[in-house]
Parts: structure tokens; C-alpha cells; sequence
């Protein structure tokens, strides 16, 4: 290996006061044996300067004249900030390196220059890449091309912009054979499938594993609202922590508030405000606030100028913040990677630890918060292993292919088996994909738009006209936000972006949040809220589309371990001890290997409440089988509501035998009838079919909104059902809603796990256990702070009543 760093590099990591760490020079090494490398190193490790190394060390000589090095992140903005971190070095040695960043962003003008004189280090995002890789002169653009990084890897990695990328990476192999490519990541928790989802061929023998030394074992602590411990007994807000939260602030430099959601965002940020009577300066961040309000917080953070920043994920990754002290976890980190991956965004140097308090908002959640800093200390990682690609995203990629030149089926079949989400891709769902693309396939090939490519006497597929280009170029994308409305005054000061459907809910004089602001809805012209500052009390919050976040099985496993062993109580609040023990007393706890499940008369009706920490997508699909289930058996099933750790049923009839309920059987024909019906599928193909270039969301001058595109997507879904029921965009739509939106995989394996595990107690009325979701049960019929004080007087009541012999 590389021992030294050539001249003048050696000089300069000298003037940093800097000496190289062993994984850039195994990254160095690597780039001179012509290997590709995934590096794990944790935050502050210099990650990032150890995948441009070789490429700098390698430019440095002068001799290069057009694009050399490619970086992919999944933000713009973490491109921007590369941007401004690689100056540094090349403007202190005064090297021959251009670098220029390329993204939805850049002006016509400069995306023009680039085209003619690339730079010699570019930097874009997986939606860009696909459309330089549509261009016709892609292949000489990118002949010269040696190194392709990806940076955060672990965050596209199993996604669909994953799966794009990857696709796009089997391209540049194909124009340029000699290409490496780099991962870069902190947090990987399966090596081996991230390297083979890096590697060039698709295996990660392809591979070299780089793994940097863990950096010190980071401060973690608990935060509680008060002294005395005291905690919600449900809800996910964590608001009543905000006094605390605050006092936290005081405390240090700079502090990011991580929240789990938007809405959760803009309240805490208004209840830290009202507590905040020294004026501390805390600023807001979020995907939904206007690019330019985003800016102004991040200038103001990277100047020193605030104290306090309440962000969701829209600061997870990468950006190097200088000197933020401590992160706050507000509400449970529901996986342990990402947690890990917010921790290092606090003081960001790996010889010092960083310093993270978790604000659990509920007593479950203690027991996550605790589970998961246990779990982080002992450097424990989770996450799925990357899936196989998607099928609407191929689609898409088959037109990036076509609108570059022609191709044969053939030898695009072979390249994107190269790749680790496509390598186990059947040549009939290949072709099937492709058959979608060229004429929309059985149903729909009697319709002109949908003709797209065709055929020559040879067998390649071309483009049919430039139409379909110019159209296509429009739509790359595989991301599919729900549909936003821009919020503006009537003097053009734009606020930011709220959900459609949120919007039509509202009437002139209603008010809202918005980027820590009062607004008032005066009405709606075109796509466009207009809106004032507001006054009055009970403004609205903007609920966004999207799912909730379930816990891991990971962090479940952990959280039940602890339940079942008593000795680890004693870092709980004593309210909490104090419940799990009188759940002890009155029933029993879930633990590592049993499935707990209780039934007791409530109010005249009789319950089930199941405890499978499955997380709430699960137990979602969950409740709705066992109430169908139920129904089916004469129970006479009420309803259900579920959390990430438990699931409740209520019958007007005694529930039976807990065997013959839970099997296999509840993954039958029900399941598969719901879906069919359910708008959850109508969704999820909405989605697979915009993604796959079936319905366009962007025009020529226009868009089309959210009501447009429904009925359009409803529409040729009751079409292929009808007349192509096995059509690969209805294929592709089940397997997503089965994978992601129901967590199927999930209930199968907990279906396996509990068979001869059940453990049935019947009791005389509630458990201590079943308060918080006996209060879920309530909470969507109630409204306001009148409501949360009936909420605090109905826990009361069921504790006391839970605590009866």
C-alpha cells in the first residue's frame, strides 16, 4: 500500500495539520491498481476527501483535458457544499482541476458550456446523470470518464433512485470499461450486498472493502420534559420536551433539532418560540419551505448565527455544518442507522465525541430511545439489504437508452445485469418492460401516445420521433413528490409549498403554519395559495403525503429484550418503571420469543390487543386482516388502531381462540381481494406509472395537478385490470404495495415466528400496557387543546382502571 502522499499533497496535509489516515491511502491504492472501493468511515473521518484523492493526485499532472471524475450525491445541496470543500486544496496547490456542479438548478447557459468543455470533476445527482446519459453524444462525453463516486450510498442504496443510479453506472461502464467506482458511507449494515451494489459487475468480489476505525464512541443521553420524568402516555409530537429542549439550547453553540415529519417540525418550532424568552435566534428547515427561506438558514448556520436549527431529513446527510455541538432526536429514531447518521452531523471531527440528547414523546418511546442509544454505542447498525431493482424504474431507463441511439434488446439485457439490482432480472420481465415502453403493451398498443419506440429490420429499437424526447426529458425522475401548491403573498414573497389536498381543505380566513409562520388562506389562483400574516388562535399544520416511518426489526428486537429483562430498568424514568412493573403484576410483558396477546371487556365491548412490534405499517395491514377475519367468524369487529409496537381490536362478541386467528391463513385471498380495491393500490400504481413514463406530470408550459393525474391513473388502472390483468405495471404496483406500504414480509415472518409462541392472557379490564393504544383508539375524533386535556383525564382514568386487582 501507498505509504506516502506525493508532493505537493504531502506539503498541504502538513499546513492542515493533517496526517493521512490509513483508509485514504487504501483508497489511494486502490486507485492505482484500478480497483473499485466502498469506504465505511465514520463522520469527521475525512470521507469524503479520501474519494477524491486519487482523482486529484491523478489531475494534479496537468496532462487531462476533459471529464475525468463524476460524483453523485442525493442532494443538491451536498453537491454545492463538495463544490466549496474541494476549492480548498485545489486553489492552496494551485492545481489544473476545474469542478462544476450539475443539477435541477443550473442555468441553461452553464448546463450549454459544460456540454461543449467539460470540467474535469463534475458533480450531480442520480436525475441529472439520466439525463446527460440521454443526450445523443453521451457515449463521447463520457468516454474519457475514470471514476464514478457515490457518496451516501446507503441512502440510495434499495431505493428507486437507487435503482436509477445503478442503471446509469452500467451505462458509463459501457462507454468507458476501465471505470472505477467508489461508495462512500458511515453507516453500511450490510457490506458485502452495498458492495455489490457499488461494484461495476454487479458482485462484490468486484469490490474493495475499505473500512475505516471507529471514531470515538459518541455522548448519548435521554432527555426528559422534567425532573420528576414524567411522560405522555401517547402521541408523537414530543412537544411537551420543549421547555427542556430549550434549556439544551442555551447550553451549547449551535444544536440541530432532529424531528421525524414536517408537520412535527413547524410545532415544536412555535413551541420553542413561545418559551423562548431570551430571544435565543432558532431557525426552521424542511423540504417543504421555499429554496430561498432553505438558503438563508443554511448561510445563517455555516456564519455562526444561530443557535438552533428544528430540521427533519432535509439535514440528514453529508453537509458538513463546522460547528454544530449537539443534535436533539426529538420523538423515537425508529432505526438505529439513522440515528447514527444524525449523531454525526454533531461536532463532526472523529477523534472527539459527538453529543446527541433523545426526547422520547411517550413512555414506549422511552424504551426505544433507551434501546437505540444502547444499540449506537455498541456501534450496532440495521436496514434492509438492498431489493431488487424496480421494474418501473428500468422502464424509464430503457427510454434514456433509446433517446441516446439505438440499441438491441439484447445487449441491453446483458448490460443491466451488471448490475446488483438487476442481475437476477428474468429475460421475460425484460422483455416485457421493454415491450411496455415500445407500445404500452397489450391493452394499451392501439393507442398512438403510447407508441414510443420501434423496430427496424435488424431488430434495434429507435426512438419514434423528437416528440418523444423533448416530452420524456421533462419527466426523468424517479422521484414522486406528492403533488405541492407554491404559497405565496399577494405581492409574490414566497412561504413555500403545501400539500394539495391540504389546500382544498381550506377556506378564506382559515390560518395555518408555515415555515414558523402565521398565515391566513385568502384563496387559490391557478397552482398557487395566496396568503397573508395571520392572527387568531388553533391555526392548522400542513400534514404532508408520505409514510410513517415504522420502527426497525432491528431496534424492535432490542425494545423487547428490555421489556423482558427487568435488571436493564434502572436507566427508565421511575414512571415508567413503575408501569412496566404493574404490567408484571396484572399480566405479563412481550418479550424476545413470545407473541403476548390480551383480551378483557371494555365499555361494553370486547378487546384483543396484540404486542408484535412489527412497526405501524404492519400492524395496519394487520388489524385490517384480523377485523376481516373476525368478521367473517360472527365477532362482530368494531374497528382497530395500531402503533409501532402493538395492535387493538374490538368486537361486539368474545374474540375465540388466539391459534386459530393468528395463521397463515390471514395472508390469503382477503389480502390479496383488499388490495386489488384499495386506494392504497391506486396510489402506488399512480406512482409505478409516472415513474415508468405512463402518465406525464409535466407538459409543455404546464403541469398536470393532482386531480388530473388520479383520474388519469384510475382510469387506466380499471383498463389494465380489466383487459391485462397481469400487465408488468400492475405486477410491479403489487410487489411495491407488498414491500413497502403493508409490510408484508414483516407479518409472514412474524406469522412463522409466534406458531407455538402465543401467549393468551385473558383478563378482567385493560392492562397497563394497552393505555397508550386504548388512547389512539380516541384520538383522531379529538381536536384542539380541549381535546389533550380529555386525553390526559382518559389516561388517568385507565391507568387507575389498569391498576385494579
Amino acid at each position: 500500500m501507498s505509504k506516502h502522499l506525493p508532493e505537493p499533497f504531502q506539503a498541504w496535509f502538513s499546513q492542515q495539520g493533517w496526517s493521512p489516515r490509513s483508509h485514504q491511502l487504501a483508497m489511494l491504492q486502490a486507485a492505482e491498481e484500478g480497483v473499485s472501493a466502498l469506504l465505511i468511515a465514520p463522520t469527521g473521518g475525512g470521507k469524503t476527501l479520501s474519494g477524491f484523492l486519487p482523482s486529484l493526485i491523478e489531475l494534479a499532472e496537468g496532462s487531462y483535458a476533459r471529464l475525468h471524475t463524476l460524483y453523485v450525491s442525493p442532494l443538491k445541496a451536498l453537491s454545492t457544499n463538495i463544490a466549496e470543500s474541494l476549492s480548498r486544496p485545489i486553489v492552496d496547490m494551485d492545481l489544473p482541476v476545474r469542478v462544476e456542479v450539475r443539477s435541477g438548478d443550473t442555468s441553461g447557459a452553464r448546463r450549454k458550456r459544460q456540454q461543449k468543455k467539460p470540467p474535469h470533476i463534475l458533480l450531480t445527482t442520480p436525475e441529472s446523470l439520466a439525463l446527460l446519459l440521454s443526450y445523443r453524444n453521451a457515449a463521447a462525453y463520457f468516454s474519457t470518464l475514470r471514476v464514478l463516486i457515490i457518496d451516501e450510498v446507503h441512502a440510495l442504496a434499495g431505493t428507486k433512485r437507487g435503482d436509477q443510479l445503478a442503471l446509469c453506472a452500467s451505462r458509463l461502464k459501457m462507454f468507458s470499461p476501465s471505470l472505477r467506482i467508489n461508495g462512500l458511507s458511515a453507516t453500511v449494515a450490510h457490506p458485502s450486498a452495498m458492495a455489490a451494489w457499488v461494484s461495476p459487475t454487479g458482485k462484490a468480489s468486484g469490490v474493495r472493502l475499505v473500512k475505516a476505525e471507529d471514531g470515538v464512541r459518541p455522548d448519548v443521553h435521554v432527555l426528559l420534559p422534567d425532573e420528576r420524568g414524567y411522560l405522555p402516555w401517547a402521541g408523537r409530537t414530543g412537544l411537551g420536551s420543549a421547555t427542556a429542549i430549550l434549556t439544551e439550547i442555551a447550553r451549547a453553540r449551535l444544536t440541530i433539532v432532529f424531528v421525524n415529519s414536517r408537520a412535527q417540525a413547524e410545532l415544536l418550532f412555535q413551541a420553542l418560540w413561545k418559551d423562548n424568552a431570551d430571544n435565543l435566534p432558532i431557525g426552521l428547515h424542511h423540504g417543504s419551505l421555499d429554496v430561498m427561506r432553505r438558503a438563508k438558514v443554511e448561510d445563517a448556520m455555516a456564519q455562526g448565527a444561530l443557535r438552533a436549527v428544528v430540521a427533519t431529513s432535509s439535514l440528514d446527510l453529508g453537509l458538513d455544518w463546522g460547528a454544530v455541538d449537539q443534535i436533539i432526536q426529538v420523538g423515537a429514531p425508529k432505526q438505529i442507522s439513522r440515528l447514527t447518521q444524525r449523531i454525526g452531523r454533531a461536532n463532526h471531527r472523529m477523534d472527539e465525541p459527538s453529543r446527541a440528547l433523545l426526547a422520547p414523546a411517550n413512555r414506549f418511546e422511552v424504551l426505544e430511545c433507551e434501546a437505540a442509544r444502547e444499540a449506537v454505542l455498541q456501534h450496532e447498525l440495521d436496514g434492509d439489504p438492498p431489493r431488487a431493482g424496480a421494474l418501473d424504474v428500468l422502464a424509464q431507463h430503457v427510454l434514456v437508452t433509446a433517446c441516446a441511439g439505438p440499441f438491441f434488446p439484447d445487449v441491453l439485457y446483458e448490460e443491466i445485469r451488471q448490475t446488483a439490482p438487476y442481475s437476477q432480472i428474468s429475460r421475460t420481465d425484460f422483455d416485457e418492460v421493454v415491450r411496455f415502453v415500445e407500445d404500452g403493451g397489450y391493452a394499451l398498443q392501439a393507442y398512438e401516445r403510447h407508441q414510443r419506440l420501434f423496430r427496424d429490420s435488424l431488430g434495434q429499437l429507435w426512438v419514434r420521433n423528437e416528440q418523444v424526447i423533448r416530452q420524456f426529458r421533462m419527466n426523468i425522475g424517479t422521484i414522486v413528490d406528492t403533488p405541492m401548491l407554491r404559497v405565496k403573498s399577494r405581492r409574490g414573497k414566497a412561504y413555500g409549498e403545501i400539500d394539495e389536498y391540504f389546500a382544498s381543505t381550506l377556506v378564506p380566513g382559515d390560518t395555518f403554519l408555515l415555515g414558523g409562520e402565521l398565515l391566513e388562506f385568502l384563496g387559490l389562483h391557478d397552482t398557487t395559495v395566496q396568503a397573508a400574516r395571520g392572527r387568531g388562535k388553533d391555526p392548522r399544520v400542513p400534514v404532508y403525503g408520505g409514510n410513517q416511518l415504522s420502527i426497525s426489526p432491528g431496534l424492535a428486537r432490542h425494545v423487547r429484550e428490555m421489556l423482558h429483562t427487568p435488571a436493564s430498568w434502572s436507566v427508565l424514568p421511575n414512571s415508567v418503571q413503575d408501569w412496566l412493573a404493574l404490567q408484571t403484576k396484572r399480566s405479563r410483558l412481550p418479550g424476545p420469543e413470545n407473541f403476548l396477546i390480551e383480551t378483557f371487556p371494555h365499555r361494553g365491548w370486547h378487546y384483543l390487543v396484540a404486542y408484535p412490534f412489527e412497526g405501524r405499517n404492519a400492524h395496519q395491514t394487520l388489524g385490517l386482516l384480523l377485523t376481516k377475519k373476525l368478521e367473517e367468524t360472527g365477532k362482530g369487529p368494531l374497528g382497530f388502531v395500531a402503533n409501532d409496537y402493538m395492535v387493538a381490536c374490538w368486537c361486539v362478541h368474545p374474540t375465540g381462540s388466539m391459534t386459530d386467528l393468528f395463521t397463515r391463513d390471514l395472508l390469503g385471498g382477503n389480502l390479496a381481494d383488499w388490495l386489488a380495491e384499495s386506494a392504497m393500490l391506486r396510489r402506488t400504481f399512480r406512482d409505478v406509472a409516472i415513474i415508468a413514463g405512463l402518465i406525464e406530470r409535466n407538459y409543455p408550459g404546464r403541469e398536470k395537478n393532482r386531480r388530473q393525474m388520479t383520474v388519469s391513473s384510475d382510469l387506466l388502472y380499471d383498463v389494465l385490470r380489466k383487459y391485462d390483468p397481469d400487465h408488468i405495471l400492475l405486477r410491479t404496483t403489487r410487489i411495491q404495495a407488498e414491500e413497502g406500504l403493508t409490510d408484508l414480509g414483516r407479518l409472514s415472518q412474524m406469522l412463522d415466528r409466534l406458531h407455538g409462541h402465543i401467549e393468551h392472557v385473558s383478563l378482567s379490564h385493560v392492562s397497563p400496557l394497552a393505555v397508550p393504544v386504548l388512547l389512539e383508539q380516541g384520538r383522531e375524533k379529538i381536536r384542539g387543546g380541549e381535546g389533550e386535556d380529555y386525553l390526559l383525564f382518559e389516561a388517568d382514568k385507565l391507568y387507575e382502571l389498569a391498576g385494579t386487582p
